[in-house]
């Protein structure tokens, strides 16, 4: 995830000294507080014993490895189209962990959110301000790290389906580089394989406030 990062900012630099176009591509680049409320878990063991439980998750925003996103949008006037991965994270509490027998139970490396993404943009009339939304639908890849109840699970895995929303504005802070702040939510689904039958199943919101940097060319 942080090669991609770093190849996309690379990428970003190579193009500050051409001017702007009026319809063309933008880079996003963000990170900020993401945050994640409590939602209903259904584990089933190797047995095919199922227990039921509500996870509380923190989402430790800037705990190694950090929570960030890219999107890449390319815009036809008012409207665009593109993708963005967020790496989220969700770790379950303590109260949790004691509750449901899991040492761990976490997707944080991270909870990815890929979609593709519908987009429309306004300019705000007499100022520089741009305000954007959009919704994107797409995959859950999370890496699964979950170790308890005779079990252990640590790696990537596609478990389900995710859809996104978008809202914001941009401020120009160059022809061609807008200062960005945003909401960005996501809901997914995390049907989790951990071997021998068993296996989790829990739907994850993410709230998050971003700050970042947007290229355009």
């Amino acid at each position: 995830m942080y090669r991609v990062a770093y190849a996309v900012i690379s990428s970003v630099l190579l193009f500050l000294a051409a001017p702007v176009a009026a319809e063309g591509y933008e880079v996003t680049i963000y990170s900020g507080v993401q945050t994640s409320p409590h939602s209903p878990v259904t584990f089933t063991d190797e047995q095919g014993n199922v227990d039921k439980f509500t996870a509380g998750w923190n989402g430790k925003s800037m705990a190694p490895p950090p929570y960030y996103g890219v999107r890449a949008t390319k815009w036809y006037g008012n409207f665009g189209f593109g993708a963005e991965l967020t790496h989220a994270k969700v770790y379950a509490n303590q109260k949790t962990r004691t509750k449901s027998g899991f040492d761990r139970l976490e997707f944080t490396d991270g909870l990815n959110i890929i979609t593709a993404n519908v987009m429309w943009q306004k300019q705000f009339s007499g100022s520089p301000i741009r305000m954007h939304s959009g919704v994107g639908l797409g995959i859950a890849l999370p890496h699964v790290d979950i170790e308890g109840n005779g079990l252990r699970e640590y790696g990537y895995q596609m478990t389900g389906g995710a859809v996104r929303l978008i809202g914001g504005i941009s401020y120009p802070i160059s022809n061609r580089m807008s200062v960005v702040a945003e909401y960005n939510g996501t809901y997914s689904q995390n049907d989790v394989d951990l071997g021998r039958q068993a296996g989790l199943k829990t739907n994850v919101v993410t709230n998050a406030i971003n700050i970042g940097l947007s290229v355009r060319f």
